[in-house]
């Protein structure tokens, strides 16, 4: 899947992309047929980078709602010729998930779309797990005959079947399609589901990683050879490592941490930086120097999850370093430096929006950094990645970093934040947001009185109204 073409942040397409609560209020403010047109764009081409980490079905889905709009453009998508030639599950994905919260919400014709969806489309298995949640035991039976007729009464179809069931997010429908008496139907989903335990625990039974009496090389060879596979065991084997050697093999270790191959370089590295071996911070930083990237990459990945004061000392020190070692000293003085860092952390800060721009993935631990240690003067740079990133997750890093350092964040971003599509953002806002503002007020209300809204954001809201805090 191609990364997704953002506009401007200061477009309402851009603003609705992105999640933001502006984008909600400023379609509310717009002609209805405009709001519509984004919204749809939206929903129909994913926005997100990461469609499986950030969140936008619920904060489009109450859109839709609010403008009490059609779902001709989601129908007209998912029933396209496209559907069986694309069949990423990323291209329909946010749209079913959005009629899943519309069907939440009563919606009708949500419901019923997904229902059809799942009975002809090919994400049926996306479609299924949303119905699981919402629909009712006799909508899910009628389902039976036309999922199963996807999966031959042969050898292969049945196979297939057991993998489906096996891995199906919500068992619901197949439990309920279990205890159907036709043999056709239930008799087949009951084969299927003993199929895949047994697949199951015949994999559990044939594990391929290491045994009991491996010695500190079959450790090494282990990690060569997942290497070689194009996947990197460098952290389990470190964990190994730390199982089966002793005092008597740190030299070994050493030795491969500096002149190994790739595969047992990379674990040696891990393994004394878990173990905060004084030599390891040497090591560290001639790997990055190795000519290899893989062994430049494990090497700062080791540095990253060390946590100890001697890997602060020593990251003061390579915070100017323009390389990734120095971003990711930045990092771990941002995550574990104290008030003395705060100009460096300050800078890299800066540094990093100035070259590498609002998304650079070196801004999340920068971002928090920032708001641990209070950098009131980061206020503006914070301010400037809350607008323009294309990541809400990270435009929540740094709403709680503007929490802790801007004196306008009550009344400025903060009541945005009630309406933006992360709930973790919510979060932060009900707790902060000015009750004084009357959107504000209202909008604590609804929250607080949607079945859809997560517990933890339900929660900050009653904080503000519950009956021992001033009306709101």
């Amino acid at each position: 899947m191609f990364d997704p073409v953002i506009a401007p942040s200061g477009t309402l397409l851009g603003l609705l992309q992105r999640g933001r609560g502006d984008g909600t209020l400023h379609a509310l403010a717009a002609p209805r047929a405009e709001a519509l047109a984004a919204l749809n764009h939206c929903v129909l081409s994913d926005p997100r980078h990461d469609w499986q980490a950030e969140n936008r079905s619920l904060y489009y889905a109450r859109l839709y709602l609010d403008l009490h709009g059609s779902l001709q453009e989601i129908e007209r998508h998912l029933c396209d010729t496209d559907d069986h030639l694309d069949t990423d599950e990323a291209r329909t994905g946010l749209a079913l998930a959005v009629l899943g919260h519309l069907a939440s919400y009563g919606r009708g014709d949500a419901l019923a779309l997904l229902r059809r969806y799942a009975a002809r489309g090919a994400n049926w298995a996306w479609a299924l797990d949303e119905l699981a949640l919402r629909d009712n035991d006799s909508g899910l039976r009628a389902l039976a005959g036309s999922v199963l007729a996807r999966f031959p009464a042969t050898p292969h179809g049945d196979a297939e079947l057991a993998v489906a069931v096996r891995d199906a997010f919500e068992p619901r429908p197949w439990r309920l399609w279990a205890e159907d008496a036709r043999d056709a139907i239930g008799g087949r989903v009951r084969a299927a589901r003993e199929a895949g335990s047994f697949d199951r625990w015949q994999r559990q039974m044939r594990p391929s990683g290491p045994r009991p009496g491996w010695s500190v090389q079959a450790v090494f060879d282990w990690a060569e050879q997942g290497l070689e596979r194009g996947n990197p065991l460098h952290v389990p084997a470190a964990r190994c490592l730390s199982a089966v050697a002793g005092p008597e093999d740190r030299p070994a270790i050493v030795d491969a941490a500096r002149d190994g191959s790739d595969g047992a370089r990379c674990a040696a590295l891990h393994y004394l930086a878990q173990s905060r071996d004084p030599v390891v911070l040497d090591l560290i930083e001639a790997a990055t120097l190795s000519g290899s990237r893989t062994v430049a990459d494990a090497a700062v990945a080791a540095f990253e999850r060390m946590c100890g004061d001697e890997a602060v000392d020593r990251a003061r020190g390579w915070v100017h370093r323009p390389d990734a070692l120095g971003a990711s000293a930045a990092g771990v003085l941002a995550c574990r430096g104290g008030a003395k860092d705060a100009e460096l952390v300050l800078g890299a800060l800066r540094r990093t929006v100035r070259a590498d721009g609002p998304d650079a993935p070196q801004l999340w631990t920068l971002v928090d950094g920032a708001g641990r240690l209070g950098i009131a003067c980061a206020a503006p740079v914070l301010r400037h990645v809350y607008r323009e990133t294309a990541s809400s997750q990270l435009r929540g890093r740094a709403a709680r970093a503007l929490a802790a350092t801007d004196s306008s964040f009550a009344t400025g971003f903060a009541v945005e934040c009630l309406w933006d599509c992360e709930e973790t953002t919510r979060e932060v806002a009900a707790l902060h947001a000015e009750t004084g503002d009357v959107r504000v007020a209202e909008r604590l209300r609804r929250l607080a009185a949607d079945p859809a809204e997560e517990a933890e954001v339900q929660t900050a809201v009653r904080s503000r109204i519950g009956p021992d805090m001033p009306a709101v």
